[in-house]
């Protein structure tokens, strides 16, 4: 037996057993003639002692030991001297008598700890060494709760985990896909699924009318803290149900997963907000809602003053900081040049501070007395003492859209953003189309199996381009904290109203056929009414654990290349590969 108890295990309550731990040295230090060992493994630390009396042989060793030996121990449980509040296991250490070396290490690149002196590059490399590390420990450890929650509770809920396929066929409507070729079909290829979307809704067909699967999606895009070139859902289908049933399932879902791995209490029911005044309040599909500074449409009373630039605007709207009007100059310098870069794309920035005093300062005092700032401070709701902010141009929900950015990052600066306060809700009511004026055709805003609202089945059959974009989908998307966790909506089960769907998206009969002919004939044979979503498992992982970046809540992630540099992928493949795969390469991989 290597081991009678873990690491994190023993308390005060073990005083005077003699125990045996194994694990990894994370430090040895030397005090007086004792040497005490921090032996850790993945369920914590336990302090070892080899008191300066101990036969020289196990002083030997224990004064031998490196950073990373992996050793066994034997000893008594006693109480320390000195506690650490700050350990678990801080009130006890362990008198050792033996000690086995079980392998020795070479030292390691970076030290093994919460803090570590490695840089993100060297401890991807080193992954294996810094899943040692606790952050890390703690983080998959939380992943693992809340997957074992998900289970229970759509177990409970009378769900059936199925899997679905990993090569599937190519339907490059959104993303792009990752594809893999067929040795047995040549010149034909495979492609990782972006998502089991169509086979999820296939098993609908099947009468299989509640499914679920923690499942790996595959995305050829460019990343992000958020993004992944493989990430895992929770992906989910139910028969017989619209959109009330299906927001009660995973609301009641998500209520579990806060009570149960966080002891978090969230609002039942959760809010609602349709797209449209996300937009116009938030500039945002995803808002936070965990501050104010709302968007507010100035548009008609900073009009007829003789500033071209808001003269001939189609939208301006501001948000108001609160008490931002001590700002300096060199402050919203600062601000305006950060909304001129290319990940905000704002031309400028128009400011007005209210002061204290019931005076104005801004940058636009040359074409606005001070009456006309009042009526602008008043339709911004700004008080006294704040700063006004305005943008402005021709597209409204491209302005929306900056002025949230701004929103975001101003939260960020005063600590109105705190990961410790969470505020859910659902967004609805989103366009079922979009329009994209360079291709002149409307792209799914979803995906081509959402159905539109019944209430707007008219527009959605005429061929009018105003009636189609007023089109809702029968969708929803769970938000929180500025970031969409999960999203669905009720599925097209209509064989002629899938062919209708492809039809305005400019998808014709041969290449609907083609790419989605076996779930439009599948709808032939008895299609239930059906709807789902699925969560972004590592979104939610990592939100749990207060962190913006899903990396560290997956074991082995790619860089932001999408490269693995822990085993050197994506890689060449041997000539001889290509030759039996009778692929010919166009460009040489590099070395």
């Amino acid at each position: 037996m290597y081991r009678t108890h873990t690491c994190g295990a023993l308390r005060i309550e073990n005083r005077g057993e003699v125990v045996t731990l194994a694990g990894w040295v994370q430090k040895a230090r030397k005090l007086g003639g004792m040497t005490f060992i921090d032996l850790r493994d993945r369920y914590g630390i336990t302090q070892l002692v080899v008191e300066a009396d101990a036969p020289a042989e196990l002083v030997a060793t224990a004064t031998s030991l490196g950073r990373e030996y992996v050793i066994q121990a034997i000893g008594e449980v006693v109480e320390r001297q000195a506690k650490n509040a700050k350990m678990p296991t801080g009130d006890i250490e362990i008198k050792v008598s033996a000690i086995t070396v079980l392998n020795k290490s070479v030292t390691p690149p970076f030290t093994i700890e919460d803090e570590s002196d490695g840089g993100d590059d060297l401890r991807m490399k080193y992954r294996y060494l810094d899943l040692r590390r606790g952050p890390l420990r703690r983080a998959l450890t939380l992943r693992h709760r809340v997957a074992h929650e998900v289970r229970n509770y759509l177990d409970a809920q009378g769900f059936m985990e199925i899997e679905t396929p990993y090569l599937i066929k190519s339907t490059p409507e959104g993303a792009r896909d990752f594809v893999v070729p067929s040795r047995m079909n040549p010149g034909q290829f495979y492609a990782l699924p972006q998502s089991p979307q169509t086979f999820k809704q296939l098993l609908m067909v099947a009468g299989y009318d509640r499914y679920f699967q923690i499942v790996k999606c595959f995305r050829d895009e460019d990343l992000r803290a958020d993004r992944q070139p493989e990430f895992t859902q929770i992906d989910c289908e139910m028969s017989f149900v619209e959109q009330e049933d299906v927001l009660a399932t995973f609301e009641g879902m998500m209520r579990t997963l806060f009570k149960n791995v966080l002891d978090v209490e969230i609002p039942s029911p959760l809010p609602r907000m349709s797209w449209y005044d996300a937009m116009d309040r938030y500039g945002s599909d995803k808002p936070d809602v965990r501050f104010g500074m709302t968007i507010h449409e100035v548009t008609s009373v900073v009009k007829g003053h003789g500033f071209g630039v808001l003269d001939g605007a189609a939208y301006a709207g501001a948000i108001v900081v609160p008490g931002g009007a001590d700002y300096s100059r060199k402050q919203i310098d600062e601000l305006t040049e950060w909304v001129k870069r290319p990940q905000v794309g704002a031309k400028g920035l128009i400011y007005i501070k209210v002061n204290g005093d019931r005076t104005y300062k801004s940058s636009i005092d040359k074409f606005y007395d001070a009456e006309a700032l009042t009526r602008i401070a008043a339709a911004s709701e700004a008080g006294l003492g704040d700063l006004i902010l305005i943008l402005s141009g021709d597209n409204r929900r491209k302005v929306q859209t900056m002025l949230g950015v701004l929103r975001l990052e101003l939260g960020g600066r005063l600590g109105l953003r705190d990961p410790k306060v969470f505020a859910p809700l659902w967004i609805v009511d989103f366009p079922l189309l979009e329009w994209d004026d360079e291709t002149q055709r409307f792209y799914a805003m979803h995906h081509p199996f959402t159905a539109p609202k019944p209430e707007h089945l008219d527009w959605f059959y005429s061929d009018r381009k105003e009636d189609l974009e007023r089109v809702c989908a029968n969708a929803y998307d769970f938000v929180l904290n500025g970031n969409e966790l999960g999203g669905g909506s009720i599925r097209i089960h209509d064989a002629d109203m899938q062919k209708r769907m492809f039809e305005v998206l400019g998808i014709g009969p041969e290449e609907a056929e083609y790419k989605f002919g076996f779930i439009i004939n599948a709808f032939k044979f008895g299609a239930p009414p059906h709807g789902g979503l699925a969560f972004g498992f590592d979104r939610v992982c990592a939100l749990f654990g207060g962190s913006d970046s899903i990396r560290d809540y997956i074991a082995f992630p790619k860089n932001n290349q999408g490269r693995d540099v822990m085993i050197d992928s994506p890689s060449g493949i041997d000539q001889a590969q290509l030759d039996e795969l009778q692929i010919a390469l166009t460009v040489k991989p590099e070395a």
